[in-house]
């Protein structure tokens, strides 16, 4: 019966995502959510009491999805500054693919400043990104310039980059293109410029890989490797 329960109210939360996605958050209504996931009203006030916890629900499941990827790439030794370009390329990919993550971003946009507040995953980012953006300073990574709010602002103008790319409409290569030509810029004004080199820009393919000896491997040239750890 639980696993039934949590089988519904997952398919609320990706009916809901769509809807959201699709309408915006004003105009979503729990009829069409619950028409979307082929259930009564009935049943979604079941699970949720209002569209705010629906809504929240979305954002959670987003803010799950984005720390699993960091949660998995941080056990298989990624570097930090790699993990930021990891990231961006993920969000790039479940932007295009998932409409929970674009769900999520709009829902954070339309509901800026709204009390109570809802979820915020645009924070749930800028918080990861911090995270990551510490890790490489204590590593030595980052290049002694690249101090105080700088780089996480431009990080997050560049995540505000991608959403808008993404909402073009243009086709998933040419968008990860496009990211991984962001990167050239960015990775000179974060590194140090010997070590801009060892940093690949683009997403592994078709995953990152690891060699029994640590050694992360990447997908295109040679020299874009890392020693994990």
């Amino acid at each position: 019966m639980q696993a039934r329960s949590q089988r519904t109210r997952q398919k609320l939360v990706h009916a809901g995502a769509e809807m959201f996605n699709r309408n915006g958050y004003a105009n979503a209504t729990l009829g069409q959510i619950a028409g979307a996931a082929g259930m009564t009203k009935g049943a979604l006030y079941f699970h949720f009491s209002s569209k705010d916890g629906l809504a929240d629900a979305v954002q959670e499941h987003g803010r799950a999805m984005l720390q699993g990827f960091v949660r998995e790439h941080w056990e298989a030794g990624v570097p930090p500054v790699q993990m930021l370009i990891d990231m961006t390329h993920w969000l790039a990919r479940t932007l295009h693919d998932d409409p929970v993550i674009r769900a999520s971003f709009r829902i954070t946009n339309e509901c800026a400043g709204r009390q109570p507040p809802v979820t915020d995953f645009h924070q749930d980012w800028i918080t990861e990104v911090l995270r990551l953006l510490g890790q490489a300073r204590e590593a030595g990574e980052l290049r002694a310039r690249a101090t105080g709010s700088g780089p996480a602002t431009l990080l997050a103008a560049t995540v505000c980059g991608i959403g808008v790319l993404a909402g073009t409409g243009m086709p998933y290569q040419q968008l990860s293109d496009r990211v991984a030509a962001l990167w050239e810029p960015l990775l000179s004004a974060l590194v140090p410029p010997d070590d801009v080199a060892n940093y690949r820009t683009r997403p592994p393919v078709p995953a990152a890989r690891f060699s029994t000896g640590g050694e992360y491997l990447c997908s295109d040239a040679p020299s874009n490797t890392f020693l994990a750890g």
